[in-house]
């Protein structure tokens, strides 16, 4: 389709109302174009991105290395069954646990996915350790949409009309070593937690706190399972968020960033745990397709070639700067400001879908989560002075509720 003849936003909208089920809360705008943390909608106007793909365009709207990626592998092989081998699989698989602790992987379509096989891979190990099965989560956290993962979700908001929940699940809050403590009993086939919750509020961990669990799950005969659904795939200035803090989980997933706004998602797992999935125990048909593949592999090259993770550290340090002026600024309105590479998230004493509206009206593009916290997920690539001239807007915008 043309330009001439991409409709505009409003039949767009229109034909949503009538052929789409309306279970998502869409901004009135129909995005027809992207390129690196620029978007434009249906009537030319352009917008500035700093919450690319919710954190799925970790290189910017259509990064050229990923494009030329798809654009090469459609014409061989689009997608073909897990029966058969495929090289661009084998070499991302590689890629990743070189990157990582060295784990064994297998590949689906999204977090959720990745999630619900992690909790099954974990639940096979915990039966060959004397018939464990309970999960032990945490309040706040985050795992997907899918009955299992939604189960493990620590937030009641989630489950509301969806119950029973899968059972199998043992809450207790983040940051709280005490109360996990309590929570490994001898029943305990794992714990699964956010490195950084992302959708909680870009919650960072305290100082001992993940290292705390990996010991604890060493004593008790736990595994030790992260989730960096988001927070993988360099986001935080290293490859995954764990090493930041010198521990190597046993299960680990990954996806949002993981293929570069193409749908795809991992889990990785020491081998000797990956062991416990037979053939015929889980499969994903799409999982681990050419495409995603390949476009993952140019993932990995992008952000080495131009040295995306040290570029993470400066993004975070420039927008610290910002918003820490503001701060001083506007010390009744901005709280907490948390940030580890480009998860950034921002305590405000208002509701900050307030500030996502009015920076709508500017053209910038943000988030909010649980209330208050206004959220950021810049891209890897995103410029200095993109930072600077977002960072202005929402300066103009917060100045209006101080």
């Amino acid at each position: 389709m043309s330009v001439a003849e991409i409709a505009g936003s409003e039949a767009t909208i229109a034909q949503f109302a009538r052929h789409v089920i309306p279970n998502y809360t869409r901004y009135p705008v129909c995005l027809v174009r992207g390129e690196g943390s620029f978007v434009w909608d249906a009537e030319g106007r352009r917008y500035l991105d700093f919450f690319p793909g919710w954190g799925c365009n970790l290189l910017g709207h259509c990064p050229p290395r990923v494009v030329e990626a798809i654009r090469e592998q459609v014409g061989l092989l689009i997608h073909v069954p897990n029966t058969w081998y495929m090289e661009a699989q084998g070499q991302f698989a590689q890629a990743l646990a070189e990157r990582s602790f060295g784990g064994q992987a297998f590949f689906c379509n999204s977090g959720a996915e990745a999630n619900e096989a992690m909790i099954k891979l974990a639940r096979a190990v915990g039966r060959q350790r004397g018939g464990r099965s309970v999960i032990v989560t945490m309040e706040k956290g985050f795992h997907g949409r899918t009955y299992a993962a939604l189960s493990a979700t620590a937030q009641p908001k989630y489950h509301h009309g969806f119950e029973p929940m899968v059972p199998g699940f043992r809450y207790v809050p983040y940051n709280d070593l005490a109360a996990a403590d309590q929570a490994i009993g001898a029943d305990v086939a794992a714990v699964l937690v956010e490195p950084i919750q992302g959708e909680g509020g870009i919650n960072l961990p305290a100082p001992g706190y993940l290292e705390g669990l990996r010991d604890l799950c060493d004593r008790r005969g736990a595994l030790l399972c992260l989730d960096e659904v988001q927070t993988g795939m360099g986001r935080t200035g290293k490859w995954f968020a764990y090493q930041h803090f010198g521990i190597i989980p046993d299960i680990l997933t990954c996806a949002k960033a993981l293929a570069g706004g193409v749908a795809a998602g991992v889990m990785l797992a020491r081998a000797e745990h990956a062991a416990h999935l037979k053939p015929g125990m889980h499969a994903s048909t799409f999982g681990g397709n050419p495409l995603a593949m390949r476009a993952g592999l140019a993932v990995v090259e992008t952000i080495e070639v131009h040295d995306l993770l040290q570029r993470a550290q400066r993004i975070e340090a420039r927008f610290r700067r910002h918003f820490e002026a503001l701060q001083t600024k506007f010390p009744d309105l901005i709280g907490d400001i948390r940030a580890l590479g480009t998860m950034i998230g921002v305590d405000l004493s208002i509701d900050a879908s307030q500030v996502v509206a009015a920076c709508m009206e500017r053209r910038l593009l943000v988030n909010a989560t649980q209330g208050r916290v206004l959220r950021l997920l810049p891209a890897l690539t995103l410029e200095d002075d993109l930072i600077d001239e977002g960072c202005g807007i929402l300066a103009d915008v917060l100045r209006e509720f101080a």
